[in-house]
């Protein structure tokens, strides 16, 4: 998870004409996503921002439903009813869920499908042992590992050939029954970005989300100072650099510090699931990715945590072509794995980073 490293509020900011501008800041804990959310703003309208954090709260607790494969809502049509439904009839859902999909998809095909969304059945044999392995770790035990007979089996269901989009209709139909998806690598991002297009078209012009590390930007500070956000150190506390955003703009961190348990072989098994190898992906500890839109910033992140350095800058170079936004990236890399060679890199204690040529001059490194 990533941190704001702006103050809290309410407080005096800057003065713009004969009004103080104040930093109000306010959390939520249950409008979704299984993360705290954060909104900060600065305004001299505390009524405002109040109505802005309203909007945001019903804004993820909506696309939470949405997304959701766990749990059903009375008038929604969700990712649960899609799943529910492999290989029996199309859904018509929410147009958002198959702007979603086709976005998914997208990362999929350039990415040497290192990000997948149709691995459901994977994820979820993975989520269950990682489920008891928390649980085991906070009793004093150990986890265990799928074995290789039920990961390879459930890594075989998957593919979006066996999606069928009919957007006349709206209707989402999976058609291999053993299939299922599984939003997690982009729902948090899309939501993110759907909510800050919103707050924006309500008046809301110098402002920060924080989704549980799914970072949107609202403009720049009342004072035109950047918003400055960390990248969380993943052996401690604190962070080990800061970056400072550059106006609007998304800042997303994929790393394996969180939602993880330890086996009895002493090794740690994170979310973040490799569909090639049907294992948690070990070349980095985080992948943090900044662009325009927080719901590529999310795929981005999880993509390239799955890919080599080299694979991942080709990847980063393709999604600038095709989407003409700029993108990003630093990798935290354990000391002893760092690369022989690159251009950009520091050197961080225990970690080694890497950075795309883009931030140069817009780090401050907090750890060395």
């Amino acid at each position: 998870m990533t941190a704001w490293l702006s103050g809290c509020g309410p407080k005096a900011e800057t003065f713009q004409g004969n009004k103080e501008v104040r930093t109000f800041t306010n959390v939520t804990l249950d409008s979704g996503f299984d993360t705290v959310i954060t909104l900060v703003e600065q305004t001299d309208d505390q009524e405002q921002f109040q109505a802005h954090f309203k909007a945001m709260c019903d804004s993820f607790t909506h696309y939470n439903q949405l997304f959701d494969i766990y749990h059903t809502y009375d008038g929604i049509n969700n990712l649960k009813t899609v799943n529910d439904n492999a290989g029996i009839q199309p859904v018509k859902t929410d147009p958002e869920l198959i702007e979603l999909i086709d976005r998914a998809k997208y990362f999929s095909s350039h990415s040497d499908q290192s990000f997948d969304i149709t691995m459901g059945s994977l994820l979820q044999l993975w989520h269950e042992y990682r489920t008891e392995g928390i649980a085991a770790n906070e009793n004093g035990g150990f986890g265990t590992v799928p074995d290789s007979r039920a990961l390879k089996e459930a890594g075989e269901h998957r593919g979006y050939d066996h999606i069928v989009i009919d957007r006349s209709a709206n209707t989402v139909f999976i058609d291999d029954p053993d299939i299922s998806i599984d939003a997690g690598g982009i729902a948090k991002g899309f939501a993110t970005e759907k909510t800050a297009l919103l707050l924006e078209s309500l008046g809301c012009t110098h402002a920060a989300v924080n989704a549980g590390g799914n970072n949107r930007t609202i403009g720049e500070k009342t004072d035109g100072t950047p918003w400055n956000v960390g990248i969380q150190n993943p052996d401690g506390e604190g962070s080990v650099l800061v970056l400072h955003m550059d106006g609007t703009g998304s800042f997303v961190t994929s790393g394996d510090y969180e939602r993880f348990y330890i086996a009895g072989d002493g090794n740690r098994y994170h979310h973040i699931i490799d569909p090639a190898t049907r294992m948690p992906s070990d070349r980095y500890r985080s992948v943090t990715v900044i662009t325009p839109d927080s719901a590529d910033a999310d795929c981005l992140s999880t993509s390239l945590f799955n890919l080599s350095l080299e694979d991942g800058k080709k990847l980063l170079e393709t999604y600038r072509r095709d989407s003409g936004k700029d993108a990003e990236a630093v990798w935290l890399i354990d000391a002893s794995r760092k690369p022989e060679t690159s251009a950009f890199s520091r050197e961080l204690g225990s970690l080694f980073a890497v950075y795309t040529e883009g931030l140069e001059g817009r780090i401050t490194w907090k750890l060395s």
